[in-house]
C-alpha cells in the first residue's frame, strides 16, 4: 500500500520549510495544498517557494491558472489526485502540504466534490444581494437550508457561502450533503502531522512574514497585476495581501494602515484555519514548530513508512 504524508496547520508556522527537509530525506515530492498559490504571476502575496526551492524539491499544483480564471474545489482535487498518483508510480514519497483546509479534506477527507457548473447570473444576484444586505443576510440564508454546511464556512467568507447556495438553489440538495466519500484514498496510507505554535509565536511569525512581503516587492507586484488588466474584484485578488495593497494603490488608505490590515487580517486567518484543523483531533499528530522538531518527524515517518515501533512513534507525536 502507498504512503501519503500531509502536513497541515495555520500560516507562517513552518510548513514549507519542513516539507522541504522532509522531501529531500525521503525522496518525496510537494503537493501543494494551498488555494492560491495555484495562481500564476502571484509570487510574494501567497509565500510560494523560491526558484531555490523549487528547485531542491519538485513542487505540484503550483502555477496552474491565470488570476482571471476560475480554479474550483474539485478541479484542485481531480489534479491533485493525479499529481499524487504519479508521484506514487514513480516510486516517489508525496507529501500533501497546505493550509487550505478544504483542499486537504478534499484529498485527506475523501471528499466527493459536486460537479455543479458555476451559474454566472445567480452568482451576481447573490453578491448584489450581499453588498446591499451585507454578508449575514447570505449567510442566513444558508444556514436555513444547509446548516452542515454553514457550520464549516466562515460567515465573511462571501464567496464560499455563494458556491454553497448556487449548488443548493442548482441541484436542490444541501452542499453537504452532496459531499459524500471518495474512494481515492482507500489504497492509500496517510500520516497526517500539524505544525503548531503559541500565539504570541504565531503572530510574530505572521509579522515578519508580512514585513518581508513588503521588502520583496509586494506592491509592485499588485500593482504589475492591476498593469496587466487583473480587476481587484477578481476572487484571486480578493487574497490577504492583495486587497489591502490593493486598497492603499486606490487611495483608499495609506501603506502603513494597509500593511497592518494585512498583518491583523493573516492573524484572523490563522485562527480561523484551527477550525479545520483542530488540536484534539485524534488523526493529527501535532508538534510545535521549535528547533529539533525536524528530527523527532522524521522518526515518526519512518516509523509510519517501515513500520517499525509504528505504535510507538504515533503515541509519541500524539504527545509532542
Amino acid at each position: 500500500m502507498s504512503h501519503l504524508i500531509a502536513i497541515v496547520g495555520p500560516t507562517a508556522v513552518g510548513k514549507s520549510a519542513l516539507a522541504i527537509h522532509l522531501a529531500q530525506v525521503f525522496g518525496g515530492e510537494i503537493v501543494s495544498a494551498d488555494s492560491r498559490q495555484v495562481f500564476r504571476s502571484m509570487d510574494i502575496g501567497t509565500a510560494k517557494p523560491s526558484p531555490e526551492e523549487r528547485a531542491l524539491v519538485p513542487h505540484h499544483l503550483i502555477d496552474v491558472v491565470d488570476p482571471d480564471q476560475d480554479f474550483t474545489v474539485a478541479l484542485y482535487q481531480e489534479m491533485a489526485i493525479r499529481a499524487i498518483e504519479d508521484i506514487q508510480r514513480r516510486g516517489r514519497l508525496a507529501l500533501l502540504v497546505g493550509g487550505s483546509g478544504l483542499y486537504v479534506r478534499a484529498l485527506v477527507g475523501g471528499y466527493r466534490i459536486p460537479i455543479v457548473p458555476p451559474d454566472t447570473e445567480l452568482r451576481r444576484s447573490l453578491e448584489e444581494k450581499a453588498a446591499s444586505e451585507g454578508y449575514m443576510a447570505l449567510y442566513e440564508e444558508l444556514k436555513g437550508v444547509d446548516p452542515t454546511a454553514a457550520q464549516r464556512i466562515d460567515p465573511r467568507n462571501v464567496r464560499r457561502v455563494i458556491r454553497a447556495l448556487e449548488v443548493f438553489r442548482t441541484t436542490g440538495l444541501p452542499f453537504s450533503k452532496l459531499q459524500g466519500s471518495s474512494p481515492f484514498l482507500e489504497s492509500f496510507r496517510t500520516l497526517t502531522i500539524g505544525l503548531t505554535a503559541t500565539r504570541e509565536d504565531l503572530y510574530r511569525r505572521i509579522d515578519s512574514r508580512v514585513d518581508r512581503m513588503m521588502e520583496r516587492g509586494l506592491v509592485q507586484e499588485v500593482k504589475g497585476l492591476l498593469e496587466r488588466g487583473y480587476s481587484l474584484d477578481l476572487p484571486a485578488m480578493s487574497g490577504l495581501g492583495y486587497k489591502q495593497i490593493g486598497q492603499y494603490l486606490k487611495g483608499e488608505v495609506d501603506l502603513s494602515k494597509a500593511v497592518q490590515r494585512i498583518k491583523y487580517e493573516t492573524h484572523r486567518f490563522a485562527r480561523h484555519q484551527y477550525a479545520w484543523f483542530r488540536p484534539n483531533d485524534e488523526e493529527i499528530h501535532w508538534f510545535e514548530a521549535r528547533n529539533g522538531v525536524e528530527e523527532v518527524i522524521r522518526s515518526l515517518i519512518q516509523g509510519f513508512i517501515f513500520k517499525k515501533t509504528g505504535i510507538e512513534l504515533a503515541e509519541s507525536g500524539k504527545r509532542n
